[in-house]
């Protein structure tokens, strides 16, 4: 969500309360063990939601195939609110939103997905919708109510605030409302989550917005796909079943990426082990974006219950190898050409963790074809902005190293 607006506020009553007398308590709720899956409105619809734009993309998550291919939650993101009531509660758009946001929500669960909704720690949503500073409590039991069951929690209009006490504030909130809802944090890595929000939260933005680019010069452009590799490289130690870096939403499909840079992006969303939520009008995707998004030997790379973050192991200017270990002792590898013309880009056995002498099986997961057994290294000629992306396994009789 983008961090245009930010005033100063005074913590109300509610909130201090919270804070001084409330004790922390670390997130048990049993979610998210592995990346969480689905659909959030923002990348392609900004402020444009509404009623009839969700209950379509719940259907076609369905009748896509997104659903079989593990996609699960479909999110509203900011902008379906538009007040609060004489008693404090939330009030949705009456226009955009006329039968409720609990009608929205069951009609969500009879297509057997998930249903999330957006709001923030501020006083004020990153669009001046109301916030949910010092309105947690009665937040999260209206959530619940209405059957939600992934909350995006956002970082704007929030003054001198704490980021942990007050992301804590809804955490506590979202476990007395008795509903196991899905944390999201999302405060753009401006106060390092990774350091703190493994008890907070389920997932935490580690990086400011991206944007649908490859690459941008220009801070207030938002990240491109690389620029947001480059600031979580390094953090992988912090991810896990239940508590995920989250390097903000994929923008496959939304145009300004060709269909190569795409795969890059989603390939190596999946080596990070990412929570992979679609931002793209799915009712009308192409035939190519489809493909991209129900890659399941992709996305069981990202579903590894291992829970293992991929890492950058090399990086030759523009040449770049990742890997990612997975539960049944084999790597997933990322071969990434950041640069203009294609390269051939080699990975050796000891950059993942294998021993040089050991027999490896090599699958290429773009192509679904096995490209045979290998020794030592691999190397394949990787297209500009592209990646091959590998799963090597130790060929039977030989034994990997962790």
């Amino acid at each position: 969500m983008k961090t245009t607006f930010s005033f100063r506020a005074t913590l109300p009553f509610l909130g201090l309360l919270a804070l001084t007398t409330q004790p922390l308590c670390a997130l048990d709720n049993g979610l998210a063990r592995t990346p969480p899956m689905g659909w959030n409105s923002w990348n392609k619809f900004g402020c444009n939601v509404s009623d009839d734009l969700i209950r379509s993309t719940a259907d076609a998550m369905v009748s896509s195939g997104l659903k079989d291919a593990g996609y699960e939650y479909v999110v509203i993101d900011d902008c379906w609110q538009v007040s609060r009531d004489d008693h404090g509660n939330i009030v949705p758009d009456p226009q955009r939103f006329p039968s409720g946001i609990k009608a929205l929500a069951d009609y969500v669960h009879s297509k057997g997905l998930k249903f999330g909704i957006y709001s923030d720690a501020g006083t004020g949503t990153c669009q001046n919708r109301p916030g949910g500073r010092g309105y947690e409590f009665q937040d999260a039991r209206q959530y619940a109510d209405w059957g939600v069951d992934y909350l995006k929690y956002d970082w704007c209009n929030h003054s001198t605030q704490n980021s942990e006490a007050s992301y804590s504030i809804m955490r506590d909130a979202l476990k007395k409302s008795g509903r196991p809802i899905v944390f999201s944090l999302c405060e753009w890595g401006s106060t390092k989550p990774w350091l703190w929000a493994k008890d907070v939260g389920n997932l935490w933005r580690a990086t400011g917005d991206i944007t649908d680019k490859w690459s941008t010069a220009r801070k207030d452009d938002g990240l491109g796909v690389v620029q947001i590799l480059d600031q979580v490289d390094g953090l992988e130690s912090y991810a896990g079943p239940g508590h995920w870096n989250d390097p903000d939403m994929l923008e496959v499909g939304n145009g300004g990426l060709s269909d190569t840079e795409a795969r890059a992006h989603f390939s190596l969303w999946c080596i990070l082990a990412a929570p992979l939520m679609a931002g793209n009008d799915i009712r009308s995707m192409s035939a190519a974006t489809k493909a991209i998004l129900t890659n399941k030997e992709l996305i069981a790379v990202d579903q590894d219950p291992l829970g293992i973050q991929g890492r950058r192991v090399r990086r030759d200017g523009d040449l770049e190898v990742w890997s990612k270990q997975l539960s049944d002792g084999g790597r997933a590898v990322a071969l990434l050409n950041r640069g203009e013309s294609p390269s051939k880009i080699s990975v050796s056995w000891t950059e993942i963790g294998y021993p040089e002498s050991l027999s490896s099986s090599v699958r290429d997961l773009w192509s679904g074809k096995n490209v045979g057994v290998k020794k030592g290294s691999y190397s394949a000629t990787v297209p500009s902005h592209g990646a091959v992306v590998l799963r090597i396994m130790p060929a039977s009789g030989s034994t990997p190293t962790s």
